[in-house]
């Protein structure tokens, strides 16, 4: 495997009590962090409900960052596909995509919240099916070969033809995956890369050694292939210089995360409620079916490379956003990750290690050198003291043989 890329998933978990306007702006300011520090991708999401997650389309979040920042791969973590006619998805990111200059990732899903389906008139049923109908139209669309006539029982398409084609001549799409094997599958059917979202459960970390397995049966039955690269396994974190800091920075907002939204809110109240956050700290990253890492920069390194070894590689390691701790010590946590947990995972500073190991191990290598130095000192002070001889000597001789005084001039023996 190459290097492993970096990357965020703001869906956004925001608890409700903030100005909009203010998180919509923290959120991009976040950005723009990821940005400036090297992270390699960055995705929302696209929901209607609950109150937590506000970003209600994807597309123009992300039209407002690639104004704010240069080379951050920008990914649609996802656009619900069935709710949406797949023409005008097909065109609001081809449009995203030039505007983006190419840094557009097409990321979907059947929709996350049945709140969302609910209020839409949506049967969950359907929603899968229609995710893969719409997949296959958009690619056909972003190929641009012919004109479409398509009739289905929630879209129509005549004569569809986009007018402008996406920027990159091969963008890549992603979809979501949770526990089960549909997403893994459809990624086989339609050669997308995919976003393990359900890595961050207990029930999705005991998935994940077989998930990618579905995918490559699928890729096999449908002629197509799949890249571990563009596999993206969604992990839970806040870093800070020891564990007893980043417990106790975290602790508070974990507790009301878990209890509220993903409880409370998500699972409809079936789930573990802590009674503490201390309880809930020590559970979620410090038991033995720990979901997240609250610790330091070595702690991260030691659980990717485990993450690594049981699902067998993937090629992008994408930090889920939230708000454990608050403003200042999230931004400082993503700043170490980004100095300390990238360079270690990918190996960026073994070649600084073994020329520091090499300089303390063989000193007899350049002993010659140093005497050298010695040499030059040595033969240094000798020239001065020849000098300096010669002076006091110099000296000497001026005493003994004095010079006769000149005669000042006179008349007498200056006539003229």
């Amino acid at each position: 495997m190459s290097k492993l890329r970096f990357g965020a998933f703001l869906a956004p978990h925001h608890p409700i009590g903030e100005n909009p306007l203010l998180q919509f702006r923290s959120n991009l300011e976040f950005v723009q962090l990821l940005d400036r520090l090297g992270y390699d991708e960055f995705w929302c999401g696209e929901h209607h409900s609950t109150g937590w997650e506000m970003i209600a389309s994807p597309e123009l979040f992300l039209a407002a960052v690639a104004e704010r920042t240069n080379r951050i791969m920008l990914g649609t973590g996802v656009v619900s596909l069935p709710y949406h006619h797949p023409f005008m998805v097909a065109q609001r990111i081809v449009q995203l995509d030039w505007q983006s200059h190419g840094r557009v990732i097409f990321g979907s899903g059947p929709g996350a919240l049945p709140s969302d389906a609910h209020v839409l008139g949506m049967d969950p049923m359907v929603q899968r099916d229609r995710q893969d109908e719409a997949l296959g139209v958009i690619r056909q669309l972003f190929r641009g070969d012919e004109r479409i006539t398509y009739e289905s029982d929630w879209f129509t398409l005549r004569d569809a033809k986009l007018q402008l084609r996406p920027l990159q001549e091969d963008m890549e799409f992603a979809v979501a995956s949770m526990v089960s094997p549909s997403g893994m599958t459809l990624a086989g059917k339609h050669r997308t890369g995919v976003l393990s979202i359900g890595s961050m459960t207990k029930a999705g970390m005991r998935s994940l050694p077989m998930q990618w397995s579905f995918a490559e049966e699928s890729a096999d039955k449908h002629g197509n292939k799949v890249d571990r690269k563009n596999w993206r396994i969604v992990m839970s974190w806040h870093i800070a210089e020891t564990r007893e800091e980043a417990k106790e920075q975290a602790k508070l907002g974990l507790f009301r995360h878990n209890n509220l939204y993903t409880v409370g809110t998500l699972a409809a109240g079936e789930g573990t409620i802590y009674k503490t956050p201390e309880e809930a700290v020590d559970d979620v990253a410090f038991s033995e079916t720990s979901t997240a890492v609250i610790g330091t920069p070595d702690d991260l390194v030691a659980r990717i490379r485990e993450m690594l070894a049981l699902t067998g590689g993937f090629g992008c390691v994408i930090g889920f956003v939230h708000d454990w701790a608050n403003r200042e010590n999230t931004l400082r946590s993503w700043d170490m990750v980004a100095r300390y947990v990238v360079p270690e995972v990918n190996n960026l500073l073994q070649d600084y290690r073994e020329s520091y190991r090499w300089v303390n191990e063989s000193r007899e290598t350049w002993n010659r050198a140093q005497d050298a130095v010695q040499s030059k000192i040595e033969q240094h002070e000798r020239a001065a003291e020849v000098m300096r001889t010669q002076g006091l000597a110099g000296e000497k001789q001026g005493d003994e043989v004095a010079p006769e005084p000149i005669a000042p001039l006179t008349k007498e023996t200056n006539p003229d």
